[in-house]
């Protein structure tokens, strides 16, 4: 009766987080498409449903919630689950809807979708190769095998993620970074704007005037033919009439130019703005938080480096070994055990919400940019699938987070796998992440104040 409650339970938060997934697929990432594949709808809803369920059963495991067995068959069950979708369903649809597309593929759409995951199960499976991920024992159809491979990308995708969150987080917030744009500044970029737009009206007002020109006289029906007529028609122009390619040139230059003074006029109100907000009790708020996060940025870097260096691996939960140093140091009497287990569940809970939060933000601004009417499913499946390996990553992971005695169950169900290299694996991608993410912005904040000075 016990493990009947359990899986009431636990299919009802399922449920609950589908729905969930399924709002968000409706009034966000497909608010301005009209959704004709509804395959492609629940497909997402899945993935989101069980990667939730993850997290979910990671709460359960510190708080004790339900009983140990009914904990472990889920675990096994969702695992099983997402790792279908992840390797088979979601891979099979995208090469489906991708042939879908080309016109020359349409009868034997089939059989190509599945060259297409054919061809990703093997590049898939040789990913595997080049990492100490697994141990020799495990055969070939093990979950081992599927896991280990799909840890990898998924930490290279939050640690790519991570380290450029963590510099550009502290550069959005600080208002040290912000330019410093006047009233003046952006009355002189529009004046030009404005300029170049009546330059381009003039130029194209001059074009249409010669076309009609050149009707009326009849020159479009009675040009001469031949290779010295051409060449007549290139040297040579009637009176009163212009070289209406080279006007052409000008105005597509105009344009252009344009385009460029539009996008900067746009940038700097957008940083005035900002130095408006950064003057507000909110945008002071944020700015002590940019200065927070520069020195977590720092101080994440150098550990990096050290555990890269020095091929460390903590062995015990950041939690515990904190409450331990501050115990020791100040020499007090404290239950360790006790308070590492309600901290490490409001730790971990913190880091399960902000991690959901900011990859479905992540996740539409990425789809708002990209996407299209014909590749809005292809797209959205793809993010799917990120989301999902970023999901199952984070677990293992967040593995390290948590006390000793709860890594039991999730180091059973996920089974003998190199965890050591995925927080090793995590170090090198992210230090690389970050520094050229630093590289980047450091390269983009020194040549705004030059093109600002140019324009």
């Amino acid at each position: 009766m016990s493990f009947f409650v359990d899986s009431v339970i636990m299919f009802t938060s399922q449920v609950l987080f589908f729905g969930f997934g399924w709002l968000f697929f409706m009034r966000q990432l497909f608010k301005d498409y009209e959704v004709r594949q509804y395959v492609v709808q629940v497909v997402f809803s899945v993935t989101f449903a069980f990667s939730c369920t993850m997290f979910e059963l990671l709460i359960f495991e510190i708080l004790g919630v339900l009983s140990s067995t009914s904990r472990y068959f889920h675990w096994k069950l969702n695992l099983y689950v997402i790792l279908l979708v992840l390797i088979f369903v979601v891979p099979f649809y995208i090469g489906y809807f991708v042939v879908s597309n080309i016109r020359l593929l349409q009868r034997q759409k089939l059989l190509f979708s599945c060259v297409v995951w054919f061809t990703f199960m093997y590049f898939f499976w040789k990913l595997g190769d080049p990492f100490p991920i697994l141990s020799p024992k495990h055969g070939i159809l093990s979950i081992e095998q599927l896991i280990s491979r799909v840890g990898v990308i998924g930490v290279t995708l939050m640690a790519l993620l991570s380290g450029f969150g963590a510099v550009n987080c502290p550069y959005t917030y600080m208002s040290y970074f912000l330019r410093n744009v006047t009233e003046s500044d952006i009355l002189a970029l529009e004046r030009r704007l404005l300029q170049t737009i009546d330059m381009i009206i003039s130029k194209k007002k001059r074009i249409g005037a010669t076309r009609r020109m050149m009707y009326l006289r009849g020159e479009d029906q009675n040009k001469q033919t031949g290779f010295w007529g051409m060449i007549k028609s290139v040297t040579s122009y009637p009176p009163g009439s212009e070289n209406l390619s080279l006007i052409q040139q000008e105005v597509d230059a105009l344009e252009e130019l344009s385009r460029q003074l539009f996008l900067e006029t746009v940038d700097l109100h957008a940083t005035k703005e900002r130095i408006e907000y950064s003057k507000t009790f909110q945008g002071k708020y944020f700015n002590f938080l940019g200065y927070f996060f520069s020195i977590y940025c720092v101080w994440k870097i150098c550990m990096a480096t050290i555990n890269i260096v020095f091929d460390r691996v903590g062995k015990t939960d950041p939690v515990t070994r904190g409450i331990e140093i501050t115990v020791n140091y100040l020499g007090i009497q404290f239950d360790v055990k006790f308070w590492s287990q309600h901290i490490s569940f409001i730790l971990v809970g913190i880091i399960i919400v902000t991690s959901i939060r900011g990859l479905l933000i992540t996740l539409t601004k990425f789809f708002y940019a990209i996407s299209s009417s014909k590749s809005s499913n292809v797209i959205v499946l793809v993010l799917a699938q990120i989301m999902g390996m970023y999901f199952v990553s984070s677990v293992l992971l967040m593995r390290m987070s948590m006390p000793l005695e709860y890594r039991t169950i999730v180091t059973e169900v996920l089974g003998e796998l190199q965890f050591s290299f995925y927080h090793r694996w995590f170090d090198v991608i992210f230090l690389v992440s970050a520094l050229s993410s630093i590289l980047f912005l450091y390269l983009a904040h020194k040549q705004a104040p030059e093109k600002n000075m140019t324009i």
